[in-house]
């Protein structure tokens, strides 16, 4: 068996016919240079965060703090680029063709996918220039150049093997771990493995975790998803086994008495999504992989319960979709190899 690599990076996606080939993420957003930041629009994009911290989306519920956050840092990232070309004033002084330049300058360094994101997430921003300052909207504008989503993609599953080795080097779920670190990442691995968003995953709290019935019960995050009080998780045996621990673990952490599930190291509180995304990254590069998102745990919960039998509606349940074109959709990527393994399944029919 040939060494891993760790410099590249093995893919740690499922292989299809022909087999896929896995490209590395690149960031969408840059960081904030605050020493470069004019004090105008700094103002103005803080006044803006508070504004969505204030008003519902378009389903009558408040932004979730991470769609915030999205909205906010692609904001960053056209104040970052006005401060590359040199362009004075706040972003009220925009038109459209200044906009339209931005959107190209990031399509020359982005994809068409990252450049979509980008533009989809400022439509928001501009409304409110619009409303708040009465200026023209450039989204408006005939001469605004839209930038499409990438056509044909399909959501990337995670390969049995990947998933396997990151549960080895976080101990294995092994009696004898007591580090407290090993053991919370390999339960959230295991919860993961459970089609948990990550938001879900993030929100869960104690009173949510029943592991004498081996259940976990997650909150809707937004309208058109799952309603009422939240919906039923099964767990796997191993899984409930690893919550086990990690809650035996957590009892020595100084912050233990929270009521948030997840708690981070060095007795730090409750974790956050880019605590789970590089905790999920981290443990890919131990194990010799490249980079992954915490989402595609979702996709390839959806593929293994297509390929055991599992029934689609009984899937839609326990993930909380409502409509079966979002299942489609995730096990898009290995339905080609679904079908052929369950034609050769049947064997000679003649």
């Amino acid at each position: 068996m040939a060494a891993k690599s760790t410099v590249a990076g093995r893919s740690p996606l499922r292989s299809t016919a022909p087999k896929a080939k896995y490209t590395r993420a690149v960031p969408v957003i840059a960081a904030l240079d605050t020493e470069h930041n004019s004090e105008e629009r700094a103002v103005m994009l803080s006044e803006y965060a508070t504004h969505l911290r204030t008003v519902n989306n378009k389903h009558g519920r408040p932004y979730q703090e991470k769609t915030i956050r999205t909205y906010v840092e692609a904001v960053r990232a056209l104040e970052q680029w006005m401060t590359r070309e040199s362009i004075p004033g706040d972003f009220t002084g925009l038109d459209t063709a200044t906009l339209n330049t931005f959107f190209r300058d990031y399509y020359d360094s982005h994809d068409r996918g990252g450049t979509n994101s980008v533009q989809r997430n400022l439509r928001t921003f501009f409304s409110w220039l619009e409303d708040e300052f009465d200026v023209p909207n450039p989204y408006r504008d005939k001469k605004f150049q839209r930038y499409s989503a990438p056509t044909g993609g399909k959501p990337k599953t995670l390969s049995s093997d990947f998933i396997t080795d990151l549960l080895k080097v976080t101990g294995n779920g092994h009696p004898r771990v007591r580090e407290f670190e090993k053991v919370r990442d390999h339960a959230m691995i295991r919860v993961l493995t459970e089609g948990l968003r990550s938001e879900e995953l993030l929100s869960l709290r104690l009173e949510y975790v029943n592991l004498n019935q081996g259940l976990l019960q997650v909150v809707p995050l937004k309208d058109a998803r799952a309603a009422g009080e939240g919906r039923i998780i099964p767990l796997q045996p191993k899984t409930v086994i690893a919550l086990t621990r990690y809650l035996r673990v957590r009892e020595h952490h100084k912050l233990s008495d929270s009521g948030w599930l997840w708690l981070g190291s060095r007795n730090r509180g409750h974790l956050t999504y880019s605590g789970l995304y590089r905790m999920i990254n981290r443990r890919a590069k131990d194990a010799g992989y490249g980079s992954v998102s915490p989402h595609q745990f979702r996709h390839t919960f959806a593929d293994d319960l297509l390929s055991a039998g599992v029934a689609e509606g009984d899937i839609m349940t326990v993930a909380g979709w409502k409509d079966p074109s979002m299942l489609r959709r995730y096990a898009a990527d290995m339905a080609t190899t679904r079908a052929v393994t369950a034609v050769k399944r049947m064997g000679d029919r003649y």
